[in-house]
């Protein structure tokens, strides 16, 4: 189906006027204990994970134009690295006009989840597994209460994306379909991974675990588009306004031990065993820009799914940055049909 996107040149006064308030109307805030899963010891702080769901029934009392009238089933979203829910409204807002509930969990060390680390720009976690056991846990406890017994469905960015695809070779059977967008299958470090996971290791072994990685910086309101040039300057401005207005929002760089533990995901996840125990149909989208993530990586996982007889495909969007989402209307509109007409796709055979 085509979604009306939101228009570019009055994208601000749409998402403040228009689409924020609609989605506030339909919207209900919780908290999770974390997952406890077998190998994972205790979490180095106690407290909870915050994940905002979004009611495609009570969406549908609103009348928005445009909107279909039908119920899909529900979106998980797992997002990216420093990344927080209301980033994703534009998103939310198009899976939801398409007849969609939405599940949003902000992952460990996230927006208002639980922190194992004081300073609000940095990012830490022990052990990469959390991420994953953690989603699984949501996807089912929340999720498929969401989904009303239709289908549930992932989509997931960057990070986000790594985690999902972890998740799909633990946990087969969690979702009906998923989109991988930008998935960090493996990290682009500046070096080759292999000589980044050693000097990751060495910092943690000397004590520097929560440092923050050199070269990277703590987060200040100031923008520079020229890291952006290419994407929907409105909409990155509208993301950095989200940031600057809640502290919640201002994870902004990794410490050597997140850099650790994604590398360890990333070897994880390209495992030919690995990628065998992969049933769930995928979509991965690969941005031809990408600054943050291999994209060698990603062709090397579809290959060992579809190698392995699985139901995999990639969908290299030209021109396009990491973020997908942030690109401007002719970029962004093929991609979310496609996002659309793969989920549906599914709910046709679910019929």
């Amino acid at each position: 189906m085509t979604i009306p996107l939101i228009d570019e040149s009055h994208y601000q006064a749409q998402m403040d006027t228009v689409v924020m308030p609609a989605l506030k109307q339909c919207s209900t805030e919780g908290w999770m204990d974390p997952a406890q899963a077998p190998g994972l010891g205790e979490p180095a702080t106690e407290g909870k994970l915050h994940y905002v769901c979004y009611d495609a029934k009570e969406f549908d009392k609103l009348n928005i134009e445009g909107a279909t009238a039908m119920f899909n089933g529900a979106i998980v979203i797992s997002h990216g690295f420093t990344e927080f829910a209301t980033k994703y409204s534009e998103m939310i807002w198009y899976f939801m006009l398409a007849g969609y509930s939405v599940c949003f969990l902000e992952h460990r060390g996230h927006g208002r989840s639980v922190r194992d680390i004081d300073n609000p720009s940095l990012v830490w976690i022990d052990d990469w597994h959390r991420y994953v056991a953690d989603l699984n846990k949501f996807a089912f406890d929340v999720g498929r209460e969401y989904a009303g017994g239709r289908p549930l469905f992932l989509y997931s960015h960057s990070m986000g994306g790594g985690i999902g695809a972890a998740l799909l070779e633990t946990y087969p059977d969690t979702f009906d379909r998923a989109v991988l967008s930008s998935p960090m299958i493996a990290p682009q470090t500046g070096m080759p991974n292999w000589i980044a996971y050693l000097l990751s290791s060495l910092m943690c072994v000397c004590g520097l675990g929560k440092h923050i990685v050199f070269g990277q910086s703590e987060f200040t309101p100031e923008l520079d588009m020229s890291d952006h040039q290419g994407a929907c300057e409105a909409r990155v401005r509208w993301y950095q306004q989200q940031r600057i207005d809640d502290v919640h929002n201002q994870t902004y760089a990794a410490t050597f031990e997140w850099v650790r533990q994604s590398l360890k995901l990333s070897h994880a996840v390209q495992k030919p065993r690995a990628c065998e125990n992969i049933d769930t149909p995928l979509l991965l989208f690969q941005a031809e820009r990408d600054q943050w993530v291999l994209n060698e990586a990603q062709n090397r996982f579809i290959h060992w799914v579809l190698n392995a007889g699985g139901n995999a495909k990639l969908v290299r969007v030209p021109s396009a940055l990491h973020e997908i989402f942030s690109m401007p209307n002719e970029i962004l509109g093929p991609y979310l049909e496609r996002i659309l007409a793969f989920y549906a796709d599914a709910d046709e055979l679910n019929h």
